[in-house]
């Protein structure tokens, strides 16, 4: 078994305090606050998968996201579906989109820039056809009617929301870990590295890469699903806006791609900096935006593989130099 290092170690302390502050600070802001970033977390992990394991950068991860939202919403107010059905649904359907998408690209041997404008111009046109066709609630969004309960899938207070998401990021994080460390994460791994060697070795890459797809779009349609029961509303620019997909790909570059603990703390650290920019400079609206861009730039290139990278690099005394060390004190 791997040693963690103190960096690593570091990094897992902070997130548990993290995870329990809400409870510790009884603040309506900082509730919602936390359940943005956790919401988030899970976004980002979703993108992870395809963009960290696999090294397919996706930048129209709000195409998966909005359709599990729209889906489940969808599904309740046209159909009368049991939301937790709903939102089953609503996973399976940013599935199929992440394989629709992932067969379409890879089918034609898109990689690199041309699969990121790709993805960018799925979410676009989802957002153009979300805001236009009435029965998806076109400029006005959908809302859910209020009726909290667990039998409704919703939550009577913030901090029982807080609650479902960090136990959906938890359940994200073990996913993504099991992928990990599955023969198909280590495919991943070797297409990511070399997709002509990998594919020299018997690697299917166009499978493993449509694969990655499905479950990245299976994690993201999760975290639209979650907003959804959470806000009971949304609309096309919340749900495939750029900003979705921005802060999807911005969490694990910053925290470190490719790691499972990388896209948390780096949504995480960007939640942090924009609400301090926020405050600081009394909210002139996209200012944040400026900023992430600044934190995003001194961490490529700086820190390479992101602030997990760094804790990495932090390692314990040998043993051998402390036995030294003691050694010459006598």
């Amino acid at each position: 078994m791997k040693r963690l290092g103190p960096g690593e170690g570091i990094v897992g302390i902070l997130l548990v305090l993290a995870a329990i502050s809400p409870f510790v600070l009884p603040s309506q802001a900082w509730i919602g606050f936390a359940v943005n970033a956790l919401l988030i977390s899970v976004l980002s992990i979703a993108w992870n998968v395809t963009g960290g394991f696999c090294g397919q950068m996706s930048f129209g991860h709000a195409a998966l996201y909005g359709t599990g939202a729209y889906a489940a919403a969808l599904l309740q107010l046209r159909l009368g579906l049991n939301p937790y059905l709903a939102g089953v649904f609503g996973i399976a359907a940013g599935a199929a989109m992440g394989g629709l998408i992932g067969t379409l690209a890879f089918r034609y041997g898109l990689r690199g820039s041309y699969f990121a404008l790709v993805t960018l111009a799925f979410a676009e046109v989802l957002r153009i056809l979300a805001s236009s066709f009435e029965f998806m609630g076109a400029g006005s969004g959908l809302t859910l009617p209020f009726k909290p309960g667990l039998a409704n899938f919703q939550f009577a207070d913030r901090y029982a929301a807080y609650v479902f998401v960090l136990i959906l990021c938890l359940a994200a994080l073990a996913f993504a870990a099991a992928v990990k460390g599955s023969r198909l994460g280590s495919n991943m791994i070797a297409v990511r590295e070399n997709e002509e060697a990998a594919s020299a070795i018997g690697i299917d890459a166009f499978r493993v890469k449509v694969i990655a797809m499905i479950i990245s779009g299976a994690i993201a349609g999760a975290a639209g699903v979650a907003y959804l029961q959470i806000q009971l509303f949304i609309d096309a620019p919340i749900a495939y806006g750029s900003l979705i997909s921005v802060e999807a790909l911005l969490g694990p570059i910053i925290g470190g791609a490719g790691t499972l603990l990388g896209p948390v703390v780096g949504t995480i650290v960007l939640h942090i900096v924009g609400e301090v920019v926020k405050n600081g400079v009394g909210g002139a609206p996209g200012l944040n935006l400026v900023f992430y861009g600044i934190v995003l730039l001194l961490i490529l290139r700086f820190l390479p593989n992101g602030l997990m990278g760094l804790a990495s690099h932090l390692r314990w005394p040998a043993r051998e130099t402390t036995i030294a060390r003691s050694a010459e004190a006598r």
